[in-house]
């Protein structure tokens, strides 16, 4: 349902609201970063209005595996957009494993790439790595509700290897003042 676009952004809407709050998604084309999709993807990230502004694409900003690592030019290009625009939570894949990383400049990164394909002891445990999977399959189940997004990774036979709550950053600077 790409429209034959490369990249594009969606709305899941907030009960209530029919322009602001809510969600919208980024879906990137990380294979090639052209002047276009940056130049787009700066003005909807600076426009969106929404609550949660969250890309998703394949090549992580940041990893600690082995195979592929982190994708260091990629986040010289993005990060700094995140960041200016209010973004909390980045999701990716292309390592075949599962890492959620420590925020980095606020923001949380996911690495779930192990669904299909798996690269067995392929993490090199680091400072950034919060959790990291890589002994099994699994798929993530994620719930918006306001300014918490919560979270939980479930491996094959069904046991959750990761859970927890990431708030919003104008929410979480709030309440620590």
């Amino acid at each position: 349902n790409m429209n034959g676009e490369r990249f594009y952004s969606f709305k899941a809407p907030k009960p209530g609201l029919d322009v602001l709050g809510g969600a919208r998604f980024f879906a990137l084309d990380s294979n090639y970063m052209s002047p276009e999709q940056v130049a787009w993807l700066e003005k909807e990230l600076k426009a969106s209005g929404s609550d949660w502004k969250i890309p998703f694409f394949h090549h992580p900003l940041y990893s600690s595996g082995e195979k592929h690592g982190a994708d260091e030019a990629l986040r010289k290009q993005l990060e700094p957009m995140f960041v200016k625009y209010g973004v909390d939570v980045v999701f990716t894949g292309h390592e075949h494993f599962y890492e959620r990383i420590k925020p980095q400049q606020g923001i949380t990164y996911f690495v779930n790439g192990s669904a299909a394909k798996l690269r067995k002891g392929n993490i090199r445990r680091s400072d950034i790595t919060a959790k990291g999977f890589d002994t099994g399959f699994v798929f993530m189940i994620v719930e918006i509700t306001g300014a918490e997004m919560h979270f939980q990774t479930i491996e094959a036979a069904g046991q959750t290897i990761d859970s927890g709550t990431i708030k919003r950053r104008e929410v979480a600077q709030q309440t620590q003042k």
